[in-house]
């Protein structure tokens, strides 16, 4: 039997890590908890977690420099951040400073698991995640999230920055089901006056430009009442 993999939980809400820590051990992790930033930069050296669940609003060091001070001293523990619903601008930067996924709370304990193994499946152990990689490919389409350009078989692509944002978080994201509703909270914010109809507009246009048939995909699939998922393979460009 395959050993569990080992999480590290970060928090200082104790009706929250008393909640997860059982729900997470039955899941098939083996949980550890610590309640500030200190504590997890100690625990992260001895107990060596698969996976770090961070929140970000903590004592003594706040959650986002727990991820600073791993990721500048070269340590890419996949770490998933605990937040608060904020500017998507925001989120954003954590993950270029180096988080692997973020989950808003309140949240699902279920979800939360979701987003382990997703992680989980993408990441290569010691390795930077694709989110903070400034250039990724997927056969013939390059992006480079430095200049915000996405070149098809050599050639710019144009698309409504919109189209752009979405298309940079579902390339770093392959082979992961996202739902309208993530989507929304990920690349317009929860506060933008929108419905998820406008998601369904922007993969039309992203669709459009990449000629990517809905019928017979190549890099876009949709899940039938579910969201959609990238479908190619991606790796990182030097």
């Amino acid at each position: 039997m395959p050993d569990r993999p080992k999480l590290l939980l970060v928090d200082d809400e104790t009706a929250i890590t008393d909640r997860l820590e059982p729900f997470l051990s039955r899941a098939g992790f083996q949980v550890k908890v610590a309640d500030d930033g200190e504590v997890a930069l100690r625990e992260i050296v001895s107990f060596s977690p698969d996976l770090v669940v961070l929140d970000v609003l903590m004592p003594k060091i706040d959650g986002r420099e727990v991820l600073r001070q791993l990721r500048q001293k070269g340590d890419w523990t996949p770490v998933i951040l605990l937040t608060q619903v904020g500017e998507s601008s925001e989120r954003a930067m954590a993950l270029m400073e180096g988080a692997d996924d973020y989950i808003n709370k309140p949240f699902d304990s279920n979800e939360l698991v979701a987003r382990i193994q997703s992680v989980l499946r993408r990441v290569s152990p010691g390795q930077p995640p694709l989110t903070v990689a400034e250039r990724v490919r997927c056969d013939d389409l390059v992006v480079d999230r430095t200049k915000r350009r996405a070149y098809l078989n050599n050639e710019e692509i144009i698309l409504s920055p919109k189209a752009m944002s979405l298309l940079e978080y579902m390339i770093t994201r392959p082979d992961e089901l996202l739902s309208r509703e993530r989507i929304l909270d990920a690349v317009w914010g929860w506060d933008y006056p929108i419905g998820t109809r406008t998601i369904d507009t922007r993969v039309a246009e992203l669709r459009r430009v990449l000629e990517d048939e809905p019928g017979n995909p190549k890099y876009i699939e949709t899940v039938s009442g579910q969201g959609y998922r990238f479908i190619g393979k991606v790796e990182k460009m030097t």
